[in-house]
């Protein structure tokens, strides 16, 4: 008796070819992706986006308004789209900026509007999952938050602390130090370890990335 062999299969058929065929949907479809950066002004946020995606999304900020205004506590969403593509693969970009986060005299609630708004977010798009067409659904829901720490080399701020605690709940919160290059290595060595000493004292969830086993 001759052992029956499987029939031959064409290129792009079968069980070990569905990660290509998965990736062939998302290129032709597009993704998207949102991130929300968080800080006071002047640390480097515009700059840091702009390269990272090189290209400019963001043009420089005008502060002349919150010098002239600092008795006020306002804390704005702003909202930046965009249209990447890389090697034929589409992503249409959200940037989601805070500006006066943590720019005026009393910043006691300044963290409000961009709580509500993530929450608003995630509260949308279960309004729209619930609807019998959802075809066209709008999501601004953040991927990922980049909450920059100004380079004071000792430790958390009071403010820092309060916005990081409701963010980690929220989102994936991702810390970085403004402006590392303006301290000495050891310096931000020993800066970060402070950073990290609070972070897990005062309970703050943040991203930690999956470690792929060897």
């Amino acid at each position: 008796m001759a052992a029956l062999a499987p029939p031959p299969m064409s290129d792009g058929i079968g069980i070990a070819n569905l990660p290509n065929q998965r990736h062939k949907i998302v290129a032709k479809r597009g993704t998207h992706f949102t991130i929300m950066v968080v800080g006071e002004s002047g640390l480097g946020k515009t700059t840091l986006v702009n390269t990272l995606f090189q290209t400019e999304l963001s043009s420089a900020k005008n502060y002349s308004r919150r010098h002239q205004k600092q008795l006020d506590k306002l804390t704005e969403v702003e909202i930046i789209k965009a249209e990447l593509e890389e090697r034929q693969f589409k992503t249409k970009l959200t940037v989601i900026d805070t500006p006066g986060f943590g720019d005026y005299v009393n910043n006691r609630d300044s963290w409000s509007p961009i709580v509500d708004f993530i929450d608003d977010q995630h509260e949308a798009y279960m309004r729209q999952e619930q609807q019998p067409e959802r075809q066209e659904k709008i999501d601004l829901r953040v991927h990922a938050c980049l909450y920059f720490i100004r380079p004071t080399g000792h430790t958390l701020k009071p403010l820092d602390i309060e916005i990081m605690k409701r963010l980690g709940t929220r989102v994936n919160l991702i810390p970085v130090v403004a402006k590392a290059d303006t301290l000495t290595q050891n310096d931000l060595l020993t800066f970060k370890q402070r950073i990290r000493q609070v972070i897990q004292a005062q309970g703050i969830r943040i991203y930690q990335p999956p470690i792929e086993p060897e």
